[in-house]
């Protein structure tokens, strides 16, 4: 990518995003400046990172062709207020403040300005995010292809109707924090029959792993795949019939169907 980025918001997700862009090779570091609220942290992640991190928005807005808002959705309303007069129609700005609309930005913003919304989630520091994506009212299809690359080149991206971008929250954004739990009750499965803590967590964590590829690679249904290692009167069948009696299904369902309904309670706190 040969744009210049300015991530507001050097946050968890912002740092996440800068280091895998950076490893993955998509943007050097002369190309990205990043800003936080603080001087002292603001010094603290350039030495890390080996980027230009300062506490000045408008600057960094400005001189930069892609503007990447990670900052949190209570903020977004001020900070484009800051920044606004800094913005012209031929930048882009790309926001993963999650539960903002993009049309709640744009009014925030001077004139026609392009901007996308984006919900990436934590896996893509290793190279494995999910990304939801949407266009705003200004956005064209090469805007929505540059953002595409930036998330592309973290994992995998989908482009839905922006009505269903919480949706996205709640399933792919928080669901690793709903999958860890899960993977971490395997391994203590593990232990409770005997293997080591280390051994346990290996074996939960590439079944997790191989499970979730062999879904996207065959594209069938869950159901179809769990049917294929279900074997008549054999170990598998048990313990589902364990999960059915202790709710796991519905209990998954309805976490997802709350995460997304906080989601959309964000904006308003």
């Amino acid at each position: 990518m040969k744009e210049s980025v300015a991530v507001l918001g050097l946050g968890k997700l912002g740092s996440l995003l800068v280091e895998a862009f950076l490893e993955r090779g998509l943007l050097e570091t002369s190309q990205i400046r990043a800003t936080v609220a603080h001087e002292d942290r603001a010094h603290a992640l350039s030495e890390r990172l080996g980027i230009q991190v300062d506490t000045d928005n408008c600057a960094a807005a400005g001189n930069s062709e892609i503007v990447l808002l990670a900052v949190k959705p209570f903020t977004v309303a001020q900070v484009c207020q800051e920044i606004s007069s800094q913005l012209s129609p031929g930048q882009l700005v790309v926001s993963v403040a999650a539960s903002v609309p993009t049309d709640f930005i744009e009014s925030h913003l001077q004139g026609n300005i392009p901007v996308v919304r984006a919900m990436p989630n934590t896996p893509c520091g290793v190279g494995a995010g999910m990304t939801g994506i949407c266009p705003g009212n200004h956005a064209s299809p090469s805007h929505l292809e540059t953002a595409t690359l930036l998330f592309e080149t973290v994992g995998r991206t989908v482009q839905v109707e922006e009505k269903l971008m919480n949706a996205v929250t709640g399933l792919s954004a928080s669901g690793p924090a709903f999958i860890y739990i899960i993977l971490e009750s395997l391994a203590e499965a593990g232990v409770k029959v005997g293997l080591s803590r280390e051994v346990a967590t290996l074996l939960a964590a590439q079944t997790t792993l191989g499970a979730a590829q062999v879904a996207l690679t065959t594209g069938h249904h869950p159901a179809l795949l769990k049917d294929a290692v279900t074997t008549p009167a054999g170990c598998t069948i048990d313990g589902i019939l364990e999960l059915e009696e202790g709710k796991l299904r519905v209990t998954l369902i309805k976490a997802v169907v709350k995460a997304v309904e906080r989601a959309g309670e964000l904006l308003v706190g």
